[in-house]
């Protein structure tokens, strides 16, 4: 006898991971289901065959949804048993036959966005891309804001515009300036990339206030890479004085994996020092640590440019679900929110094509020979990641994707 993981389970996608998706079969209905190596297991039909005795009815009903949403509304106490689960079938000996029975390859599916995204926030968590942006936009002030280091800086985005990987994404259109500062309607010309982590929220808290603690073992429920696409020049018009629009929230593409929370406990790590006391709301030494090893790969056109380490991030996701909480606003099932751009301290660590090109001051030359600054039509941008994951294992994250078309 064997076990499914064993048979099935590849470097990445082992029992250690089982990221959650939402499929469909030649044009069939939508369904929830989980990978393990090259396959998806439709987890209802899995649940069918091998019995749930470990899973409460809000569970068994939430897998049999097209989605997580009705398993984001459950709640930890149905998604925590629903893991455990899931992991005692793939690895007990004898019940290969019956995942097998379940799955499909993922090569003959259609993957669709695995949740509806409720409210979406994006952060500036990276004080290295903070820093870069400050450098390049303010040369004669510090690079920082006096509130950067004293609370998680974000905006409210447009949850409507959280697109599934593979999207094409067309040019956006807005208000730009030439040279002189007079601004005139057009195409951007200077789009970019955002390369993130997003997290998606689960359970209610009605009354808000939730806090570190409570956000990383019950409201965390996974993660996804996440691109978050910028009309640079459309952006800098028109940030100030009330942040991003049009610049941002035409499209932010999202990986169609969703790395349960519970499968990164062994790339928790310390997150960077903090040089003052944090306000107590924002105090995530509690349960900690809570920074992730998450190393992130950006290719344009097949060839990898950078490798952004998410474990430099200032503040770390439970501290932003608590910021975003802290003045009595409700977190909803669905809930999403960006890390904000991922950046290292050295040039190749960097993730966004601004911060590489240097404002577009200083093109990479891409092996091709193509001088890289901003996106041009045509041009392809793939992300990854990757983890280190329990008992040695790897854990995947696989890619979000996005080619850029023409403006319409």
């Amino acid at each position: 006898m064997t076990t499914a993981a064993a048979r099935f389970g590849t470097t990445g996608f082992g029992a250690e991971n089982l990221p959650y998706a939402s499929f469909s079969v030649a044009g069939g209905d939508r369904r929830l289901g989980v990978r393990l190596g090259d396959q998806v297991i439709a987890i209802a039909a899995l649940a069918a065959q091998v019995g749930t005795p470990r899973l409460d009815d809000a569970a068994r009903d939430a897998v049999s949804g097209p989605d997580l949403d009705a398993l984001l509304a459950a709640g930890h106490t149905a998604w925590q048993p629903l893991r455990t689960w899931l992991q005692e079938v793939v690895t007990t000996d004898g019940l290969d036959t019956a995942v097998e029975s379940a799955a499909t390859p993922v090569a003959d599916v259609q993957l669709h966005l695995p949740f509806t995204v409720a409210d979406y926030v994006d952060y500036y968590a990276s004080e290295h891309h903070a820093s870069n942006i400050g450098q390049m936009f303010r040369p004669d002030e510090d690079p920082l804001k006096p509130n950067w280091k004293h609370l998680p800086v974000g905006y409210h985005g447009r949850a409507g515009t959280v697109i599934a990987s593979g999207t094409d994404i067309p040019r956006p259109k807005g208000l730009r300036p030439d040279p002189s500062g007079t601004p005139s309607f057009g195409a951007s010309r200077r789009l970019d990339i955002e390369a993130e982590l997003g997290f998606v929220v689960g359970g209610s808290a009605p009354e808000g206030e939730v806090t570190v603690a409570r956000a990383g073992a019950e409201h965390l429920f996974g993660v996804v890479l996440f691109n978050d696409w910028s009309a640079r020049d459309i952006q800098a018009y028109e940030y100030v004085p009330l942040g991003p629009y049009l610049g941002k929230s035409f499209a932010s593409s999202i990986s169609m994996w969703v790395v349960p929370f519970d499968a990164l406990t062994d790339a928790r790590v310390e997150p960077p020092t903090r040089d003052h006391e944090l306000t107590a709301y924002l105090d995530d030494s509690v349960d900690g640590p809570w920074g992730l090893d998450i190393t992130m790969e950006v290719e344009i056109d097949g060839q990898v440019v950078s490798n952004p380490p998410a474990r430099t991030l200032y503040w770390t996701a439970p501290q932003m679900v608590a910021h975003m909480s802290v003045n009595g606003a409700s977190l909803r099932p669905g809930d999403f929110f960006g890390s904000g751009t991922v950046s290292g301290t050295e040039v190749d660590q960097r993730g966004s094509f601004i911060e590489l090109s240097w404002g577009g001051k200083e093109p990479l030359t891409l092996d091709n020979g193509h001088e890289q600054t901003f996106l041009t039509d045509g041009q392809t941008v793939t992300l990854r990641g990757t983890a280190p994951g329990a008992n040695g294992s790897v854990i995947d994250f696989g890619e979000c994707v996005g080619t850029i078309t023409p403006a319409t």
